[in-house]
């Protein structure tokens, strides 16, 4: 079972940012909910502060950070600052 600590954070490639660009949007009031990945979801994220957490462990992203969420983690996201995003499934 992926945990946090499998959740990729870093800066996006000048070909990677192109990529996201042409993905849709999701946008999310500060809240917090849990969440189950079924699929691998990559996203860019555009605005916002984010800290997703598995209950042992968290990891923090924010406007730049390209994210790679694992195909089966079981986490809740806590959004601090309203977050919106490019994402992609699969």
């Amino acid at each position: 079972m992926p945990t946090a600590k499998d959740i990729v954070v870093r800066k996006p490639t000048k070909e990677e940012e192109k990529t996201c660009k042409t993905w849709p949007i999701w946008t999310c009031k500060p809240s917090e909910f849990d969440w189950a990945y079924t699929e691998k979801e990559t996203c860019l994220i555009l605005e916002g502060d984010v800290t997703v957490t598995d209950g042992k462990e968290s990891v923090s992203f924010g406007p730049g950070d390209f994210v790679i969420f694992p195909v089966d983690l079981e986490c809740k996201w806590q959004v601090k600052k309203a977050v919106k995003k490019h994402y992609n499934f699969g």
